[in-house]
């Protein structure tokens, strides 16, 4: 009965002290978030189990962590290299249709993983079809098509 009291406690805590947090989608999780969740549960889990682990330190730990990840979003805030060196930056990997294959190794993205992309998000077929590719900071990858043949003449009009 103990340790449900203490799930229950933990469950209460977190759910408050990520509600005072802040919203973050799921698709937007950073390196730093996902390290932060992982060091979380097992700072949680010792308190949850109890056998000499203190439910106040688990508290203290997981607000510790919190304010640590309060502070370096302050951080990023105001120093906008401070956010390049934690969360990265988008980075070209395709451009004009033509991968650019040194940036591509480094990220570890190959020309498959474009081209997934490119059919999920537009429908695409080749790669020639592709402006321009984008790895995102948060790991996916954006499409930028080239404009449809009448839509570059529609474009012209408006223009």
């Amino acid at each position: 009965m103990d340790s449900v009291l203490r799930a229950v406690a933990i469950y209460g805590f977190l759910l408050l002290l990520f509600r005072i947090m802040g919203k973050r989608s799921l698709g937007q999780i950073t390196t730093f978030d996902l390290i932060l969740l992982l060091i979380i549960s097992e700072a949680v889990q010792n308190g949850m189990v109890g056998d000499g682990y203190s439910l106040t330190n688990a508290v203290v730990l997981v607000v510790t962590l919190m304010l640590i990840d309060l502070g370096l979003s302050l951080v990023k805030r105001h120093l906008p290299w401070a956010e390049r060196w934690i969360e990265g930056v988008p980075l070209v990997i395709v451009e004009r249709g033509r991968p650019l294959e040194d940036r591509m190794t480094r990220a570890r993205v190959d020309v498959g993983d474009v081209l997934a992309a490119a059919r999920m998000l537009h429908g695409l077929e080749r790669l020639e079809q592709v402006k321009y590719a984008v790895l995102e900071r948060s790991g996916d990858i954006s499409i930028v098509p080239w404009p449809a043949a009448g839509q570059v003449e529609r474009d012209r009009q408006v223009a």
